[in-house]
């Protein structure tokens, strides 16, 4: 990437003085980066214009792709952030200041599965940049894809500890901001480096499969093209092949059995309106047999990173078993750039506004919850608390469920997390009060864990009141941190740390 094909990039989608400004960024990271290289021996400057250039194709706004010129000037030459506030703006140079510091505290973490006392203080720093300002972690995700495509040059164990990473933290990360087609890259990509056997093998297996059903599945599709026009939906029909990566997570799931996965390839169907959806669904199940227990509406009820579709898997008339899935065009385009797909090129003002909201605001949609709940942990880390390495993997990098109150407010919780965890959620004093609760009507235990979908009904009392044994009950470092604040405020959190150490003491001089 040079810079006359980056500013030619750009023309189509943003204002002339924000070319002009581009252009200036473009020559001071080029003055700064001058004489630097890469290990593959080219020019420095190649890799922050190719994450720039990622960043336009993501439909950023001017000021990210700014940033991704400018990303590494702080870190890796004597450019000051004061000098780029002055030039470009405080927007600009708060963004650089933040992925430097996700930076700094990616390097400083030896092994991000392992929580170590020492990597803390780098955790909380990710946590806090990516907590102000989403923005930061979608600038690194093109960073991240760009070291990934260049991974070749770097000694063997270089190559692995990155993609590992990638693979735990970068990949989850792009999941959570509904990035489907950057996770599945940064996935295959790391996947390819960390096990190149077995990438190969499902590579040739996925092959072989896919020859011997592309025909038919063409059949399949011209079938359907047929029915839409017949019936008057204007819409389009792409085949989708499952990355290798999805394949080797499914193949982990179902014992190894490649016969047990029915969506190797799947047909799309993107249609202008939600009611068109519906109506498509409907069409496939009348002209093949549908396998009922694999029908998924995820319209009525999004994944909990925002993603809409209407999945469904049929037997065809060749007895071919063909997963589709049907959704709008805006929806296709949120499922491929997730959260980036909110930062429209001529709508910069509203969107900045929209992802730069500081966490606390119940403004904040549901799917993007989970950052507030990032920094109310980075702020726990800085002031010296000790969160368990396991509740870190809990809240950080588990997969998310959506639940919903009776009034139909939705909640952004970690996968098994308990009603308390919920109440918790909602406010201290619900959870203070809690008494029991209901789950789609019906009784549920404090001890079973919550679905995704679930309607969730706190039931309170006046009298009741918090007991150490709902800290077996929680999952979640905000429900702990109220709980145990609210029993030390009871008197009996001490009770429980005394028996601990009582018991501590005995064991010890036991062993003595």
């Amino acid at each position: 990437m040079k810079k006359s094909e980056l500013l030619e990039l750009a023309g189509p989608y943003y204002e002339e003085d924000q070319i002009l400004e581009l252009e200036s960024a473009i020559d001071l990271a080029t003055a700064a980066h001058k004489g630097q290289k890469r290990q593959s021996g080219e020019p420095y400057i190649i890799h922050p214009l190719a994450v720039a250039a990622t960043l336009i194709d993501w439909g950023m706004d001017i000021d990210s792709v700014l940033a991704g010129v400018l990303h590494d000037t702080i870190e890796d030459t004597d450019t000051k952030l004061c000098d780029l506030e002055k030039l470009f703006g405080k927007d600009v140079a708060f963004l650089v200041d933040g992925v430097t510091k996700v930076s700094q505290a990616r390097s400083g973490m030896h092994d991000l599965t392992e929580y170590l006392p020492q990597t803390k203080d780098n955790l909380s720093k990710l946590l806090i940049a990516v907590g102000q300002d989403v923005r930061v972690i979608i600038i690194k995700l093109a960073d991240r894809l760009h070291n990934l495509s260049t991974l070749q040059y770097l000694p063997v164990d270089r190559q692995k500890k990155i993609a590992r990473e990638s693979l735990e933290i970068f990949g989850p990360l792009a999941d959570r901001l509904g990035m489907g087609r950057v996770r599945m890259e940064i996935e295959d990509i790391a996947f390819r480096y960390l096990d190149p056997a077995e990438y190969k093998r499902l590579q040739n297996l996925m092959r072989r499969r896919l020859g011997k059903s592309t025909r038919k599945l063409g059949i399949v599709r011209q079938e359907v093209e047929t029915e839409l026009k017949k019936n008057g939906i204007q819409g389009e029909i792409n085949g989708r092949i499952k990355s290798i990566y999805s394949l080797h997570r499914k193949l982990v799931k179902v014992g190894g059995n490649i016969d047990d996965i029915y969506d190797l390839m799947a047909l799309r169907i993107i249609v202008e309106t939600k009611e068109d959806c519906y109506r498509v669904l409907g069409l496939l199940h009348t002209l093949y047999q549908p396998m009922i227990a694999r029908i998924k509406d995820y319209i009525s009820v999004p994944k909990p990173n925002g993603y809409q579709s209407l999945h469904t898997t049929v037997l065809t008339h060749a007895e071919q078993i063909v997963e589709f899935q049907i959704r709008t065009y805006d929806m296709h385009e949120y499922a491929e750039r997730g959260l980036a797909a909110s930062f429209h090129y001529h709508e910069q003002k509203a969107s900045k506004d929209y992802v730069k909201r500081r966490p606390g605001a119940s403004s904040l949609p549901a799917e993007l919850q989970w950052i507030t709940q990032l920094q109310e942990i980075a702020g726990r880390l800085q002031s010296g608390e000790d969160i368990p390495d396991t509740q870190l993997s809990i809240d950080l990098f588990g997969n998310r469920i959506f639940v919903y109150s009776p009034k139909g407010d939705i909640y952004n919780l970690p996968e098994g997390a308990l009603p308390l965890d919920f109440a918790y959620l909602v406010h201290s004093d619900i959870g203070k009060h809690a008494y029991s609760f209901r789950v789609n009507g019906s009784i549920h235990a404090f001890d079973k864990p919550l679905a995704n979908g679930d309607v969730v009904e706190v039931i309170t009392r006046k009298m009741s009141s918090p007991k150490p044994s709902w800290l077996d009950n929680v999952t979640t470092t905000h429900a702990r941190t109220k709980l145990r604040a609210q029993l030390r405020q009871l008197g009996l959190l001490e009770k429980i740390s005394h028996a601990t150490s009582i018991i501590a003491q005995k064991a010890k001089r036991e062993k003595s």
